[in-house]
């Protein structure tokens, strides 16, 4: 067993070869904290389902240095702390989705008394309650990630792995998704979810990483993803004001807005931009706006994967930030061993 100390999930070097052909995964580098809802965010193909099922063994990787829990990955004792809801998952349509947990507690060897306490608890977190003697093939896909999310949680696992939980699935299912998340966080279970959905992730994760092609382009928690891309803008009401834009920007470290109307400030800090603003006033010219602009997950997500020049997807083991600061959990080593699945 490894220690209760240790990250939820620490991976080092994580690759996918599908027949010496299709690289899934080029050398993933992740790690989760216990207790956070971690979101792993990426195109459909990029690699996201890949990397769950190499941590529940479904997949076997081509090369896997890590820990799960404090144990090696692949470790079947560890196995059994950790909850799983597959992308496209199917239940037999003719079980009720008491029968479907029942099945699920009983090869989690749940005793029996226990199992049917544990799932009317279920029942009732999922909001299932009045149909949980009704067969599964009369449920709508959100009733069906309900029942799958119950699943997950039988064993009462202390991490657990959600695969697209919200895909497919109404506002009003989503909304309830993460309002389970969220109760699930605060009992003190470390929630790793994959989508490509950047709203829903953005409304429940502590933590994002980025996936593009098999590779990680970024990652680290919301705040500091958006801190780190965040700029005060100064807008004005002239646009004949070109020349003196340029010089003002050049001796602030700033550049000329888009629209030609106005400066960006690579900071939030309002002292820096009062010198700015008295230079533009001292020019004569009107300032309409000063606001901080924040970039929203979707903004992130563009700037991670698209090249600016050209609009297209960036090739695997690109990168155009130079600039960005890795957070300390980028930067971390893995606490790790050779932790190959089998």
């Amino acid at each position: 067993m490894g220690h209760e100390g240790a990250l939820a999930i620490d991976l080092s070097h994580v690759e996918k070869m599908y027949k010496g052909k299709v690289h899934a995964l080029r050398g993933i580098e992740m790690r989760v904290e216990r207790g956070e809802v971690f979101g792993l965010l990426g195109p459909n193909g990029a690699g996201k389902s890949t990397l769950i099922k190499i941590l529940m063994t479904v997949i076997k990787p081509t090369k896997c240095t890590g820990t799960m829990l404090g144990s090696k990955v692949g470790d079947t004792e560890t196995l059994s702390r950790v909850g799983y809801l597959p992308e496209h998952h199917q239940f037999p349509d003719y079980l009720t989705a008491r029968q479907l947990l029942n099945y699920v507690g009983a090869m989690c060897k749940i005793p029996k008394n226990a199992r049917n306490k544990r799932i009317d608890e279920l029942l009732e977190i999922v909001e299932m309650t009045d149909w949980g003697d009704k067969r599964i093939g009369s449920f709508s896909k959100g009733m069906r990630q309900r029942v799958g999310l119950a699943q997950a949680l039988v064993h009462d696992p202390d991490l657990i792995l959600l695969d697209e939980p919200t895909d497919g699935v109404d506002p009003m299912g989503r909304r309830d998704i993460r309002g389970i998340i969220a109760r699930l966080k605060d009992e003190g279970k470390t929630i790793f979810l994959n989508s490509h959905l950047l709203s829903e992730l953005e409304m429940v994760s502590d933590r994002v990483a980025i996936l593009l092609q098999g590779v990680v382009r970024t990652q680290g928690t919301m705040g500091e993803l958006i801190e780190s891309r965040a700029n005060y803008c100064i807008d004005i009401e002239e646009t004949t004001a070109g020349n003196t834009l340029v010089e003002i920007a050049a001796r602030a470290d700033a550049t000329v807005a888009d629209s030609g109307r106005g400066l960006v400030l690579p900071t939030t800090d309002a002292s820096v931009a009062q010198p700015v603003i008295d230079a533009l006033r001292a020019h004569g010219l009107t300032i309409t706006r000063c606001a901080i602009n924040k970039p929203s997950l979707e903004d992130l997500f563009i700037e991670a994967v698209v090249d600016p020049t050209t609009g297209k997807a960036l090739p695997p083991g690109a990168s155009k930030d130079k600039k960005h600061k890795k957070s300390k959990h980028e930067a971390a080593p893995a606490d790790a061993g050779n932790g190959r699945a089998h």
